[in-house]
């Protein structure tokens, strides 16, 4: 059934890094297709929010949902069908490097409940034609370069047709060029309504692909649908 609630909901929650709080009594949406940015200084609590979306860090103050699961009262054995709903992508590829991308594609389809050969071979080659790497399934990782690593990854992240994609730092390893490919690739998923939240630390991509942004400053999160700020490189 459709529903039209957001695909994510933060309300006077609290984030925490070990014993610390990062960030305090945070609230914002996230629509089903919006793209949204989220910036803020190394240590100012980005990626352990990121992590408490997808339940990889405990929400102990505060209410999310994400893609209709409760964060706070998520059980372990339930953790693996939100991350079936939302795509994760990493800085760092994780692609395992003894394995073709195909294989790569096919373990995590497998991990995930997928049990149909031909519905998974066709899955896995659409997703690749969707990154626009129609003839890399039988290389290993260490044959591509770094941009097509990246597109590996988001392709592995499509394959359960998330709602959204939750992506830290997804072009901090690539050149400007490179990452402008991907932030292509990006625009074109969230086209076809899949919603996208994106860390990143360039603020010359916030430039180049306007969008909402979250800021994380100082334990509060702005929001540029309400809040004004300065959108300048931070030190």
């Amino acid at each position: 059934m459709f529903s039209s609630d957001p695909v994510v909901r933060v309300k006077d929650a609290s984030i925490f890094q070990d014993q610390n709080t990062v960030l305090r009594e945070i609230n914002f949406d996230i629509e089903k297709g919006e793209f949204v940015f989220i910036i803020g200084r190394t240590g100012s609590g980005k990626s352990s929010l990121l992590k408490t979306l997808y339940a990889d860090l405990p929400l102990r103050q505060g209410d999310i949902s994400v893609a209709g699961f409760s964060i706070r009262e998520i059980r372990q054995q339930l953790v693996p069908l939100l991350r079936r709903k939302i795509g994760i992508i990493f800085q760092d590829f994780q692609l395992l490097p003894d394995r073709t991308v195909g294989e790569n594609l096919m373990f995590v389809m497998k991990a995930t409940g997928w049990t149909d050969n031909a519905k998974m071979k066709n899955r896995l080659a659409e997703v690749l034609m969707q990154v626009g790497l129609g003839a890399v399934e039988k290389k290993m990782p260490h044959q591509l370069s770094g941009g097509e690593q990246q597109r590996v990854v988001i392709a592995r992240a499509l394959l359960n047709e998330p709602l959204i994609l939750i992506a830290d730092e997804p072009t901090g390893n690539l050149d400007p060029e490179v990452a402008h490919g991907i932030m292509k690739i990006f625009q074109q998923i969230n086209k076809s309504g899949t919603a996208i939240l994106m860390a990143t630390h360039s603020y010359g991509l916030i430039r180049k692909f306007p969008t909402r942004v979250l800021k994380c400053e100082e334990g509060s999160l702005l929001d540029s649908l309400k809040d004004h700020f300065e959108l300048n490189p931070e030190v």
